[in-house]
């Protein structure tokens, strides 16, 4: 008489394994190829808004200040889109009859956001703290780029985690006084290695190289 090694229903597994293997295989290859999408990688992506903002203008010619728009950078991980409200600080008074103020002056009338799409868009499965960067002395064009010059924001870096990496094996080319951050023309009277290594230096800082820094 014989006997059975395995139990019935392992014999669903003839089924269920090939399945398993051939959606594990599809879900990665979805990962991977979202991963390095253009969205998320390509230097020069640059999608077209809901409102044709000019960064060139308003942080260019007029000298406004990052944060007055995005004002969670230094405190948060995310630089936060402004609220309509920030907008319309402003163009409640000026330029009202421009077309281009369509969308906004509707999004505030309504309550809705305006529905901006985003230009660096990191995977999920990054971590990026803004806050950190920042405080830390890493101006926003070391990653942004000379946004006071673009009418409208495209992506200047690969944002790669190899690029990354670069950075933070050798940070000191990039670091500037935290007080300078957002001033995009800023250009250090020194050396910028030995002006970045005493910072180094001064504010404690080691950027980690280890997996579970960015990929939490």
């Amino acid at each position: 008489m014989s006997r059975f090694i395995f139990p019935a229903w392992t014999n669903q597994l003839k089924v269920l394994i090939p399945v398993l293997l051939l959606g594990g295989a599809a879900y990665l290859t979805l990962l991977v190829a979202w991963g390095a999408s253009p969205e998320t990688t390509d230097v020069g992506y640059q999608p077209v808004q809901p409102v044709p903002y000019s960064h060139a203008l308003h942080a260019g010619e007029l000298g406004i200040d990052c944060r007055y728009c995005h004002t969670s950078v230094e405190d948060s991980a995310h630089a936060n889109l402004p609220p309509t409200q920030t907008c319309m600080n402003c163009h409640q008074r000026v330029r009202t009859e421009s077309i281009k103020l369509v969308p906004v002056q509707e999004s505030f009338a309504s309550g809705l956001p305006v529905e901006w799409v985003r230009v660096h868009d990191l995977p999920d499965y990054v971590y990026f703290d803004h806050s950190v960067h920042v405080n830390q002395g890493v101006g926003c064009v070391e990653c942004h780029g000379r946004v006071d010059r673009m009418d409208e924001v495209w992506q200047h870096e690969p944002l790669s985690m190899s690029w990354c990496l670069d950075c933070h094996r050798d940070p000191a080319p990039h670091l500037r006084p935290a007080d300078e951050v957002t001033d995009m023309a800023w250009q250090p009277r020194e050396d910028r290695q030995a002006l970045g290594e005493e910072l180094m230096r001064l504010n404690n800082i080691s950027p980690p190289e280890d997996c579970a820094s960015c990929h939490r």
